[in-house]
């Protein structure tokens, strides 16, 4: 029985990557999983969870390193929620990604003997993010360099990422190297603003303050840059004082959106109003123009979101004669990205401001053979639906991180179409979902493609075929 303990220091030796970013020790046969480890690491650890079958540990020292182990870019990296894995070399987290793919269908799913091919990875693994969202608080954490520095700070208020594990908490960021580079200088700028004129952040605990989120969108082929502030209620002055304020100070920025969210929901949405600019941004994929919304989803990674796009379309096996439904459409970028291959294609989306996207991308590419609705999958997915629209010769489908609903799983089941692709940004609930439809389908392809460089999360495009 492992002699590991609460509270305990203890030697470790890194064996692998294991799930969420951490990595995975023995003592005795019992797992630790360490935070901010890597493979071939031997550290001094502080365990800080017990439970029966594992503990969890952060890192006291890195007493020998691993050859794995580069030096971060960011000075955040330890303390940031944003990502985790800088101090990893690219190499090292792709293969990272190709193995938890690989074990989370051996170990989630009746799928057997899977064949997980090396991760596409990214050309540009920094400054890849389209879209940051930043959180205003007034509960600032400082981190350790800044505590050990003897300064004084504002801790009343704060605008960056949450530090992981802490609802309350936000570091207050002065870079960032995941976006473009005007974003981090918008947030400096913004930040100096309005501190200067007063305006309260967030209080998350009391529900009080005027400044909630700061979203940043930029176009990665069209130059175009969205501010999108996110606050508690409309005032109309201070509005017109910060588009007065970006239109001087940053000139890049192409449209300004003010939106109001009054609830207590951390989520940024609410009514939005365009200040100045048409309100959208527009970027490229495939040859393909897009305009973007606010809320509407587009893949935060312009560049690989095509070769994501061209993974699925050769999964497809498309052919002239297809209908195509695709399912989570969002601005009807996938569907757009095919439609010229195919006879038609369906797509269904619940965010109504995607869809209207989705009708202004397929006009503006003379892309005329795209059919968009709006609503929640479970609730239109329905055999009225497809008798309204036709049986599919291909389903593809790309849900949230929370994978399909069990009644879109069923009206799949159901259907039963010829071939089937599916995206997701979390295989364990692909996996999920595929098993519950293993008596209708077989895995053929499996092919995973690196979206968020510096951190565990990979995009799995799974080819299905009917039994």
């Amino acid at each position: 029985m492992a002699t590991v303990k609460r509270g305990q220091h203890i030697e470790l030796e890194i064996e692998k990557f294991a799930d969420k970013g951490k990595s995975l020790a023995r003592v005795d046969g019992y797992v630790v999983f360490v935070h901010g480890a890597v493979p071939g690491d031997r550290v001094k650890a502080y365990v800080f969870k017990k439970k029966k079958s594992y503990a969890e540990a952060k890192i006291d020292e890195v007493l020998e390193p691993s050859e794995l182990r580069t030096e971060p870019r960011c000075r955040y990296a330890d303390e940031c929620g944003g990502c985790k894995w800088q101090h990893v070399e690219y190499e090292a987290q792709l293969e990272a990604k190709r193995q938890s793919v690989e074990e989370t269908f051996a170990h989630h799913s009746d799928f057997s003997g899977i064949d997980v091919p090396p991760v596409i990875g990214c050309d540009t693994p920094y400054n890849y993010r389209n879209k940051m969202d930043f959180d205003f608080s007034a509960d600032r954490w400082l981190t350790s360099a800044e505590i050990d520095s003897g300064k004084d700070f504002d801790t009343d208020f704060a605008v960056g990422l949450h530090v992981p594990g802490n609802f309350f908490k936000v570091l207050d960021l002065q870079e960032c190297h995941l976006p473009a580079h005007i974003t981090p200088k918008l947030v400096n700028g913004i930040r100096d603003f309005v501190k200067d004129r007063g305006w309260e952040a967030w209080d998350i605990r009391n529900h009080t303050g005027f400044l909630r989120h700061l979203v940043i969108r930029t176009g990665e082929h069209t130059g175009d840059v969205m501010v999108n502030l996110v606050t508690n209620g409309y005032d109309e002055e201070r509005m017109e004082a910060m588009a007065a304020f970006l239109q001087n100070e940053f000139p890049e920025v192409s449209t300004f959106v003010h939106t109001n969210h009054r609830g207590k929901s951390q989520n940024p949405q609410g009514r939005e109003r365009t200040i100045f600019g048409s309100g959208v941004i527009y970027d490229v994929i495939g040859g393909f123009r897009f305009a973007i919304s606010p809320s509407a989803f587009f893949q935060t990674n312009t560049s690989q979101a095509e070769t994501l796009y061209e993974v699925a379309r050769d999964f497809a096996d498309l052919k002239p004669t297809d209908r195509v439904y695709d399912l989570y459409c969002g601005a009807g970028t996938i569907s757009i990205f095919l439609a010229r291959r195919v006879d038609k294609v369906i797509g269904v989306e619940m965010v109504e401001a995607a869809i209207d996207n989705a009708h202004t991308n397929a006009a503006m590419n003379n892309v005329h053979n795209c059919t968009f609705r709006s609503g929640d999958l479970k609730d239109v997915f329905t055999p009225t639906f497809i008798a309204e629209h036709g049986r599919p010769d291909v389903l593809l489908v790309d849900p949230p991180r929370a994978g399909m609903h069990k009644k879109v799983v069923q009206q799949i089941a159901d259907l039963h179409p010829e071939r089937f692709v599916y995206v997701s940004c979390n295989p364990q609930t692909q996996a999920r979902d595929l098993d519950r439809l293993k008596d209708h389908y077989r895995i053929d392809r499996v092919q995973p493609v690196d979206m968020f460089p510096h951190t565990p999360h990979i995009e799995n495009v799974v080819r299905c075929t009917r039994r």
